[in-house]
């Protein structure tokens, strides 16, 4: 059973850092694509990076330049280093995963991704 666990959210004060785990377990996911979304209060959720297998990185333009994914395959764990913190950083944060079954879809995209964490939540105060 393919199980992706989120740790590292919290509350910071803007221009803080945060840095957020997601563990895997059930699978090695180092050949894959692997995600960060997030849901801010009363919105949908949204891309905010990704990685893929051959180490290629994508962030969202509200990101770029402050947030940096990477993964530890030998841990097989996915990392998203978040720093100088905005208030409008304030989310839930979701790792995701893909099989390989829906390379029809863009890493940017959560269609692309079969399996989810729970979620952590940040809290960016003013």
């Amino acid at each position: 059973q393919v199980q992706l666990v989120e740790s590292g959210g919290g509350l910071v004060q803007a221009g803080g850092s945060l840095r957020l785990s997601c563990a895997a377990s059930g699978r090695t996911f180092s050949n894959y694509a692997l995600g960060w979304f997030r849901r801010a209060p009363g919105k949908e959720r949204e891309f905010v990076s990704a990685i893929v297998w051959g180490g290629s990185t994508y962030y969202a333009d509200s990101v770029k330049g402050r947030f940096t994914i990477s993964r530890d395959s030998a841990k097989n764990t996915l990392y998203l280093q978040m720093n100088s913190l905005k208030p409008e950083d304030t989310a839930v944060y979701y790792c995701a995963a893909d099989s390989g079954r829906r390379m029809a879809y863009i890493v940017t995209t959560e269609q692309r991704y079969d399996y989810w964490g729970q979620g952590t939540q940040v809290t960016v105060s003013s």
